[in-house]
């Protein structure tokens, strides 16, 4: 069996002396892993580093198989990756989110948001927002998606700033009121498309962090991984405040 796609790495481990068992989010066909032989020679190191977007043809005897990788080089920005803190920890955050998905299931719009994001993890104001939609998308594909267009209570789409922890739907001031200390903060990009600022963005992670924790990590006896915590951290503080940087 043979086929050829377009993937981006997300992670490779080490497989005997010389070869390496590579991770790469194609795609046609998902998240998918193959032998990729003379891996760790100098040649093919740069090459398979996370974030390399490469052309692979994959070969096995039959489908179940490992299979063996064959990578071209397409576009290699795993050494950009390496300039900005949230670059760093951005592109092993979104392999761990990557990995949640079930092997060879096909995620084509997840392939396209994560090379979109690629590109724009240097800007921490950019980044943070991809990387909360991105996450927004994971758990719709897990089937955990949140529903942020309209109350939940009364379905207006207008002044809509919570989001209620049971059912992942936004709720209106009016409507959420009596339970304010119960709810989720909607962050005000999500629910109005405008850009996101210091406070909004900490609230969209914190939302996002309750429903992978809740639906996601807790069920599987994961946790929220590092890499996640650290783009967290670089993000929000690239957009401190000034007054808050210079408080004692």
């Amino acid at each position: 069996m043979q086929w050829s796609d377009q993937a981006i790495i997300i992670g490779v481990k080490r497989h005997g002396e010389t070869s390496v068992v590579a991770e790469v989010m194609t795609r046609v066909r998902g998240r998918h892993l193959g032998l990729v032989r003379g891996g760790r020679s100098r040649t093919m190191q740069p090459v398979l580093q996370p974030g390399n977007e490469v052309e692979v043809t994959w070969r096995a005897r039959l489908d179940e198989h490992l299979g063996e990788f064959r990578m071209e080089p397409v576009r290699l920005r795993a050494a950009r990756l390496m300039e900005a803190a949230t670059s760093v920890y951005g592109v092993q955050a979104m392999g761990a989110l990557l990995r949640l998905l079930p092997e060879r299931d096909p995620h084509p719009h997840l392939y396209e948001a994560l090379d979109i994001i690629l590109e724009n993890l240097h800007d921490p104001s950019d980044a943070g927002e991809l990387f909360v939609r991105f996450e927004i998308a994971v758990l719709n594909d897990l089937g955990f998606g949140l529903d942020l267009a309209e109350c939940a209570a009364t379905g207006t789409r207008e002044d809509l700033i919570y989001v209620s922890p049971k059912s992942g739907r936004a709720v209106s001031r009016a409507a959420g009121a009596p339970y304010a200390d119960k709810m989720l903060a909607l962050p005000g990009f999500l629910a109005d498309g405008g850009a996101a600022d210091y406070d909004s963005l900490a609230a969209a992670f914190r939302m996002t962090a309750f429903f992978l924790h809740r639906h996601v990590y807790e069920p599987r006896g994961l946790g929220l991984s590092a890499a996640r915590d650290g783009f967290v951290q670089a993000a929000l503080k690239a957009l401190k405040p000034q007054s808050a940087i210079a408080a004692p």
